[in-house]
């Protein structure tokens, strides 16, 4: 498996993305979904990776440089690849790239639905925090956050 930046529009990513977007749209209500659109994670200050095992893309995962702090967004594997570290293995790779970028932590909001997810980024060191950014207190959004210092 590598990790490399990718295109949100290239195929394997971008069904990923869907395939993400539909679970989120079915376990949430549209109000408390917060995942970018595939544009979205196009522009500057968004920095966009797959994993892929020879040409097969397994998941994604993208890095939101928001000055203080980085945001983990559009973290998803593929269900197939899943029990194969892949999860771990993005994380750990924005992580690298959020230290290069000398970004003091990471910051991300995900579902409380996604029990697999919390205790993936509680194991990775992350916390939980208080809402940030844009984000308001909902009944669906947890928010957890990891120094990098």
């Amino acid at each position: 498996m590598q990790i490399r930046p990718g295109d949100p529009r290239e195929p394997g990513a971008l069904a990923c993305l869907q395939a993400s977007h539909a679970l989120m749209e079915s376990l949430f209500p549209p109000e408390d979904n917060h995942y970018l659109s595939v544009d979205a994670l196009r522009v500057p200050g968004i920095s966009f990776f797959v994993a892929e095992d020879g040409a097969r893309i397994l998941g994604t995962v993208a890095l939101a440089d928001k000055g203080a702090y980085g945001e983990v967004k559009s973290m998803f594997v593929a269900p197939e690849a899943r029990g194969r570290g892949v999860a771990r293995a993005l994380l750990a790779h924005i992580e690298g790239v959020a230290r290069r970028k000398g970004l003091a932590m990471l910051r991300l909001e995900t579902g409380n639905l996604l029990e697999a997810a919390i205790t993936l980024y509680t194991a990775q060191g992350f916390a939980p925090c208080g809402a940030f950014g844009e984000y308001a207190v909902n009944g669906t959004s947890v928010f957890m956050e990891k120094s990098l210092g």
